[in-house]
């Protein structure tokens, strides 16, 4: 009956309305046909929180980072933080959520590395289906996306991804098609980049095998194909594919040409209906043609149920890297414990990017463990800042001042007058049409005395003065690219010192341009950063080293910050910013326990790894950060985390260092070999393998056996001292074919009593088996022989059991 009804409700269209429906209204929201009970639709971004519509501003529920999640090797845990993810988007009003991302982390250095689940297709896939699941029984759409082969960010608008077609069908395309066949998400992402996959070479909106041959066509995919913001470029060539929605809008090359298009017989007429037959499937799916409308968008993240999940899923990730002489957890008993990092006292939550939010809160650290060691001492010691730029001003150098923001036109008058407290982002949006220069005016009134810093970073055509002397000037127009790069959010600045010997006014101007990267926003952005006289990063190092010295333990925050890791750039290297390497050096010499913690959602290199008595993976975890490591810490909650990527131990080892492109092009050279494999094939060891994960106990394992077609047990027992988590990895190997050394092949977790033993059965689907016949373009599995190993980790491989497949299917 519904697709009877969708064919009434298509009948009744005239093609202007039909044509009007294939581009957004809005930056965020689809145009509504009241005559035939459509209400307006909203999307969302999404891969770590709902934030609505930009212009709310609302807190949401700030969920732990993607790879955090796919960490946990638990497909029940993420449909839960689906289900908050479901109710995050009631509470916004968003009808679509754009999330998850499926692809692969194929180097380190990736800006969006953390929104990414895993480097494996396999992990990937089953973590992206619990997930699309779970948010969709819910009456909430997904957005699988970026299809395909937009796995790094240089050039990411304009790169061609070069992938052969047997990688693609076996790597890229496999987590997207496990999605799209097992989870039946309601929309696709086409990504901005182009594919190169040895027959056609198309940008991905346009390409034609992709989207109308295998995700529509061969994996029976009857959702919506939208495209990446900004990513079409074209009007016939990606409307006669399988394109079904151009975002934002207004305007746009469809909203601009396609009907011309379509009545001058250049796109069929048949196309755009089977396009809006698509979007009134998904409106019907969203409850967009049942008359109700959604409710008010509001403030969400706090409630009591969800903050439980989020602390209780952040510290289940956790990863136990090293735990010599059994440091961790914590004794309930210490008196003295040293917290020590900048990201102890300001810990990394999200990336930066479309994947922000606004948390309702972020669990301090320092009151979370002081919290759970309610006889100990806690003091907390920087130990140095990290960043590269200076903090931006707060409200103690205002001497109770503000940001006075004029808003001129072309011709300098002004248009529009409003203020803004510190401290506060530098970004100027809701423009007027007539808005061309943005002027900032602040005086600052710094007491302290000594030289004062003051950087002012603006994005554009600028003119800045600090003291009354220009700082900075540039005729530069920022364009549209500004909008995709998000180093436009920490620009980079200009610095000058100001002496001050008694306390006086200092007055920052900036005129800035007003950007316009496309019709669905303008803004202007100048960031204002201040940094009083105070001690050296040398002086914090010695004084944090001086406080593990009297500590019982010291517990070190290592990690990344939002000018490390973000959409919109790659990183240039994988090492920790600032001195924390020389800090976690200097305090281990001090105290032998020792805790590290890395907060950082991508890989980074820790040459004292083995150096320290314990040390963790953290993540970014999200808005429950200080709760969650506080639980690590006591042992309340088990540290369950598995790797589900390498941590390098030399940025020589990484297989694939980088991906820059060529003359526009990223060449996948490795082929098959992405992530664990690539280390298996180079026989490079890493710092950590793939999979690792010591948790809080310890296990012995069986002789595997096998106990159906495609199925091995293993007896498992817990030899540790109290109730823990396994994770059992199957890998498959096949000597003598073409095909990877080893790859993950199914897994399946159990949680044992201590001393109890368990029987683990871990499935393992027949697409492991299979491999791609680019000759004949269909899968086959070879004859011969397979060897299931299975084990801890990539690595760490307890037992094996040999499938012998008699004949070639």
């Amino acid at each position: 009956m519904s697709e009877e009804r969708i064919e009434r409700l298509l009948a009744r269209l005239p093609l202007e309305d039909r044509v009007r429906l294939l581009t957004g209204e809005t930056a965020w929201k689809l145009y509504a046909l009241p005559e035939i009970g459509l209400r307006q639709m909203t999307v969302s971004d999404g891969p770590i929180g709902v934030r609505g519509v930009t212009e709310q501003r609302l807190s949401s529920a700030q969920l732990p980072a993607p790879s955090a999640m796919a960490a946990t090797w638990d497909a029940e845990l993420i449909a839960d933080l689906g289900r908050i993810m479901a109710a995050e988007a009631v509470a916004k009003a968003a009808d679509v959520v754009l999330a998850p991302v499926v692809n692969l982390q194929r180097t380190p250095v990736a800006g969006r590395h953390f929104e990414c689940f895993s480097e494996d297709p396999l992990l990937s896939g089953r973590m992206a289906t619990a997930f699309v699941e779970a948010v969709q029984a819910e009456g909430v759409g997904v957005c699988v996306k970026h299809f395909v082969g937009n796995d790094s960010e240089t050039e990411r608008t304009s790169y061609v991804a070069r992938i052969a077609p047997r990688a693609l069908r076996e790597v890229y395309l496999a987590p997207f098609e496990q999605v799209v066949r097992d989870g039946k998400p309601w929309m696709v992402m086409a990504a901005y980049n182009a594919v190169d996959d040895g027959v056609e070479s198309s940008p991905a909106t346009e390409h034609d095998r992709l989207l109308a041959g295998v995700l529509k066509g061969e994996w029976g995919f009857d959702g919506v194909v939208v495209s990446d913001w900004l990513a079409t470029k074209s009007t016939v060539e990606s409307a006669r594919t399988g394109l079904d929605l151009v975002m934002p809008g207004p305007g746009g090359p469809w909203r601009e040409h396609l009907l011309a298009a379509v009545r001058g017989g250049e796109v069929p007429e048949k196309a755009i209906d089977e396009k809006v037959r698509r979007l009134l499937r998904l409106a019907e799916r969203v409850g967009a043609l049942d008359g109700t409308p959604p409710a008010a968008p509001r403030n969400s993240g706090d409630d009591p149920a969800t903050v439980a999940t989020l602390r209780s899923a952040a510290a289940r990730a956790t990863v136990v890297l090293r735990n010599e002489t059994s440091l961790l957890p914590l004794r309930p008993d210490i008196q003295r414990i040293a917290l020590i990092g900048a990201n102890a006292l300001d810990p990394f939550v999200q990336g930066g990017g479309s994947a922000h939010v606004v948390p309702p809160h972020v669990a301090s650290p320092l009151a979370e463990i002081a919290r759970a060691f309610p006889d100990a001492e806690v003091t907390a010691h920087r130990g140095g800042t990290t960043r590269r730029h200076l903090p931006l001003l707060d409200g103690g150098a205002f001497d109770g001042g503000a940001f006075e923001i004029e808003v001129l036109d072309a011709a300098g008058s002004v248009v529009q007058r409003r203020t803004e407290s510190a401290p506060w982002s530098g970004r100027v949006t809701e423009l007027p049409d007539a808005a061309d220069t943005v002027r900032v005016r602040t005086t600052l009134r710094p007491t302290a005395p000594g030289d004062h810093l003051v950087e002012v970073a603006p994005v554009g055509r600028h003119h800045v003065s600090v003291d009354g002397r220009t700082l900075s000037e540039s005729e530069r127009i920022a364009g549209p690219e500004v909008v995709l790069d998000s180093s436009a959010n920490h620009p980079e600045g200009v610095t000058t010192a100001v002496e001050i010997t008694e306390p006086r006014d200092v007055e920052v101007i900036a005129e800035v341009q007003a950007v316009t990267p496309g019709s669905f926003v303008r803004f202007a952005h100048v960031e204002v950063r201040h940094q009083e006289p105070g001690p050296s990063v040398e002086d914090e190092i010695a004084e944090a080293v001086a406080a593990a010295r009297r500590a019982d333990v010291a517990v070190v925050v290592v990690g990344t910050n939002d000018e490390t890791e973000s959409e919109g750039w790659d990183r240039p290297h994988l090492d920790l910013p600032g001195r924390q390497n020389d800090l976690v050096r200097r305090v281990a010499e001090v105290n032998d326990r020792t805790v590290v913690v890395v907060n950082a959602g991508a890989p980074v290199l820790l040459p004292w790894l083995d150096e320290v008595p314990a040390a963790l993976w953290w993540w970014l975890p999200g808005q429950e950060a200080g709760g969650s490591l506080a639980d690590v810490l006591t042992g309340a909650v088990e540290p369950t985390g598995r790797l589900p990527w390498t941590l390098p131990a030399r940025a020589a080892d990484v297989p694939v260092p980088h991906a820059i492109p060529v003359d526009g092009v990223v060449d996948y050279a490795e082929g098959l070999d992405v992530g664990h494999r690539g280390w298996d094939r180079l026989g490079r060891v890493p710092a950590r393998e793939f999979g690792f994960g010591l948790g809080y106990s310890t296990w012995q394992y069986g002789d595997a056996v096998q106990t159906g077609p495609r199925q091995v047990t293993v007896p498992v027992v817990n030899t540790g001292a109290r109730r823990a988590r396994e994770v059992v990895q199957a890998y498959l190997t096949a000597p003598g074919q073409d095909r990877p050394v080893r790859w993950l092949a199914g897994f399946a977790a159990v949680e044992v009593d201590p001393g109890a033993a368990a029987a683990v059965a871990v499935d393992v689907p027949q697409r492991a088996f299979e491999m791609w016949d680019e000759s004949a373009g269909i899968w086959r599995i070879p004859a011969g022989e397979y060897i299931l190993q299975v084990g801890r980790s990539s690595r760490d491989l307890r037992s094996s059991v040999r499938i012998t497949v008699e004949t070639a299917s």
